[in-house]
């Protein structure tokens, strides 16, 4: 990790033991990055402490809180490391990245930049997914309808952005909402964001019953983000409606 770094990666993980050493390995070898944050997230397994072993700093849930709590927790835990001094810039990933997290500088490189407030990961390397896309669909045309922006992988939890921003956007919605009440937030107060192609890839999503209950979970968090910003879809929509 540099000595001069100017950008915190937090990763949340819940029982990613087997990929987080190579996701907490490449992800300090990026530019800028001085920090890097595991929030391990109630797991069941050695995941904290493989990411410990592997130079994070680990911050631990006693019981499973959901992707936005841990969020949220390593974000804070970020704060209070930069209480004297400026903030850093946060970069979120998803802790079964494994290696191919050294592929996201082009991440942070326009938040860096003052470029962009929060940057928005398109893997160029598609995974066979197990699902249908009904939960892509539904953040996709949620964000449209409530902004305009048409996101091209909406539920892509890899994202840069500044301390400012992050905090734009608090509180975050609940567990797998958070990346559509992220960008439709932030879009809502005038911040600036940019979709960037990468070469990363994580693990395929299956088809068993475990999978169908994640697939379950994510549609119930992405439609109560989008209900409760009803208004902000009502008032865009408004906006662009032709007078009669």
């Amino acid at each position: 990790m540099s000595s001069s770094g100017d950008t915190a990666v937090i990763i949340p993980a819940a029982n990613e033991a087997d990929r987080i050493a190579a996701t907490v390995t490449a992800a300090a070898a990026l530019p800028g990055v001085d920090l890097v944050v595991v929030v391990d997230d109630g797991s069941r397994d050695q995941t904290g402490r493989v990411a410990r072993a592997a130079g994070a700093k680990v911050v631990r849930h006693s019981r499973n809180r959901g992707k936005a709590a841990a969020m949220e927790t390593g974000a804070e835990a970020v704060r209070l490391l930069d209480e004297d001094g400026t903030p850093r810039h946060l970069l979120f990933l998803d802790a079964d990245l494994g290696e191919t997290a050294h592929a996201a500088a082009p991440l942070i490189e326009p938040v860096r930049a003052a470029k962009a407030d929060m940057t928005i990961a398109v893997f160029t390397t598609r995974v066979k997914l197990g699902g249908h896309g009904l939960v892509v669909r539904l953040s996709k045309e949620g964000i449209r309808r409530a902004t305009g922006f048409q996101p091209v992988q909406p539920l892509n939890g890899q994202r840069c952005l500044t301390r400012a921003a992050f905090e734009a956007a608090r509180p975050l919605a609940h567990g797998f909402g958070v990346e559509t009440a992220l960008t439709i937030d932030l879009l809502h107060k005038g911040y600036r964001i940019v979709e960037v192609e990468v070469d990363m890839a994580h693990r395929a999503t299956g088809t068993d019953w475990r999978a169908q209950l994640h697939r379950a979970i994510q549609l119930r968090d992405v439609a109560l983000a989008l209900a409760t910003r009803e208004p902000l879809i009502a008032q865009n929509l408004n906006k662009i409606r032709p007078n009669r």
